[in-house]
């Protein structure tokens, strides 16, 4: 009975106080599973306030799955810039085209029929299936594990309670309206049990929580992170003598695949290259797990690397990059302008 008092007490506050979200509908699952598709795959890493306008762009020129399945990659990388991280949106592209070749356009509806497809790991799944389907599946991000540990005052490190975390998710997880239930708790963790500053007064489940407005409350819950590497590396803005720039397309495995790059490396310890001069400008930038400083060396001659072009920097705006490659060009463009 705990249990569904709390589950009920949540949905009457999400039905008022929920987010109005463009990938959301109240009181049932979205009727278009690739919306909720999109959604996911784009809030991978990523805040809400910055996916919205995204998601918006995205939508408009990819309304349907056939039609993201139709679409050439480099075009879906171009409606992807600026979102980082684009090997989802290479897995976001695959998947489409899989249900429409596999499933004939139809979205699968079990877990072991979506697992297979690209990208799509046991958290998106779950949220898959609740959000777009109403299947009492338990949805587990942070703000999730952020309410759950609150709620229970669980204050051993998450590492060593992720099994009891989920059960006592489990329990909560109303098994009648799960796709309201699912973003409730989730908007739960987003807007009142925030990591500063929660706002237990005004919390339906104040009632019941074992941390409300107790002192150690942000400390919990208990995260070991590990500290980020730091890499260090040069990259090389080379022009011809008619101003073009040269790129490349990055053609190695990992996060910036497929992507249009500058030439660039990341072991500093080797020579620059012959006839390159130093800008003195650098960047940084912060992937998942390391950190990246990048130093900005430039050189004019009329023939680039292999495996690249020169372009003019008015056409540079055709080409999907990276955010680390935009933050290269922008500081550059800083002095050459």
């Amino acid at each position: 009975m705990f249990d569904i008092e709390l589950s009920k007490l949540l949905l009457e506050w999400y039905a008022v106080s929920g987010r109005e979200l463009p990938w959301r509908v109240k009181s049932g699952p979205h009727p278009d599973p690739y919306v909720i598709l999109v959604s996911e795959f784009m809030l991978q890493q990523t805040t809400v306030k910055t996916v919205i306008p995204y998601f918006h762009r995205f939508m408009q020129r990819f309304p349907s799955l056939s039609s993201l399945a139709e679409a050439d990659l480099e075009e879906v990388y171009n409606y992807w810039q600026g979102l980082g991280y684009y090997t989802r949106a290479r897995s976001l592209h695959t998947t489409a085209q899989m249900i429409v070749r596999d499933f004939g356009g139809h979205f699968p509806q079990t877990r072991e029929e979506i697992l297979k497809l690209k990208g799509i790991g046991t958290y998106t799944a779950s949220s898959l299936l609740a959000l777009a389907f109403n299947l009492p599946e338990t949805v587990i991000d942070g703000n999730v594990i952020r309410v759950i540990c609150r709620l229970y005052r669980f204050t051993a490190p998450i590492a060593e309670i992720t099994a009891l975390i989920r059960q006592k998710a489990e329990q909560l997880t109303d098994r009648t309206h799960a796709a309201d239930y699912a973003s409730a708790i989730m908007d739960l963790g987003a807007l009142i049990c925030t990591p500063k500053n929660p706002q237990c007064l005004i919390c339906p489940w104040q009632k019941f929580c074992l941390s409300k407005n107790t002192p150690d409350i942000e400390s919990i819950p208990v995260r070991s992170k590990p500290a980020k590497k730091e890499k260090t590396g040069r990259v090389y803005i080379i022009r011809d003598s008619q101003g073009r720039i040269f790129i490349r397309k990055r053609t190695e495995k990992g996060l910036l695949s497929g992507l249009y790059e500058f030439p660039w490396n990341e072991n500093e310890t080797q020579s620059p290259v012959c006839g390159s001069e130093d800008s003195h400008l650098q960047i940084t930038h912060v992937f998942t797990h390391f950190k990246l400083t990048l130093k900005i060396f430039t050189l004019t001659t009329e023939t680039g690397p292999d495996g690249g072009t020169f372009v003019a920097p008015q056409d540079m705006k055709n080409y999907a990059f990276s955010t680390l490659m935009k933050k290269v060009y922008q500081k550059y463009c800083s002095i050459s302008h």
